[in-house]
């Protein structure tokens, strides 16, 4: 499943815009795979140093990395879990929150992308963005480097107090929870949007 990723290129290197066939026959099968079916292996320790390098290589406007990234796995994560459970047990619709944790347990390791804009003349917007960006940037390369994938948010995701747990300040949110493992079932083609009903052309 090791797949090698070249050295990151140097500060100022030309980097020639070439066409990848491969990228296209690629992104045109890609399919998140589901998080309960994620088990071990994961990545290994190059791994995810590649994964993490390949995700923060995103547009980001004013070269601000308004992001970071919050790993979760072995014995933390179980005891992160337990934590959440806890936490469910206060809430409303108890059953549900408990229930979606099980997407939490089953990966053998969950990278937490936290949105931290910046204060300053680059939009929030824009900074959000780029961390979305990265989401999608990790899940793509998990995907191509051979592991299952899935990006999800849920309740912990949004809830204050779950939020402190993982140390995030007030002005930071989480983009996504990434799930990453060896998926134990071929993930299933989904329905697709209709790329013409949802596309229109401007004119004067």
């Amino acid at each position: 499943m090791r797949h090698s990723v070249p050295p990151a290129p140097e500060f100022g290197q030309p980097l020639p815009i070439q066409a990848s066939p491969a990228v296209l026959d690629f992104l045109a099968m890609r399919r998140s795979a589901s998080a309960m079916a994620l088990a071990e292996p994961g990545p290994d320790e190059a791994q995810l140093h590649d994964l993490l390098t390949l995700a923060a290589r995103v547009p980001d406007h004013g070269k601000l990395a308004p992001w970071r990234f919050i790993l979760l796995r072995g014995e933390a994560k179980t005891a992160y879990a337990a934590r959440l459970e806890a936490m469910a047990q206060t809430r409303d619709d108890t059953p549900k929150k408990l229930a979606s944790l099980g997407k939490l347990k089953a990966p053998p390791l969950a990278i937490v992308v936290v949105s931290s804009p910046q204060i300053g003349k680059i939009p929030e917007w824009e900074q959000v963005m780029s961390a979305g960006a990265v989401c999608t940037q990790l899940l793509l390369a998990a995907s191509a480097m051979g592991f299952g994938a899935n990006w999800i948010t849920d309740w912990y995701a949004f809830d204050r107090e779950a939020l402190d747990l993982l140390g995030l300040s007030p002005s930071e949110k989480v983009a996504g929870f990434l799930y990453l493992g060896t998926s134990a079932d071929a993930p299933l083609e989904r329905v697709r949007p209709d790329v013409k009903a949802i596309t229109t052309e401007w004119s004067a």
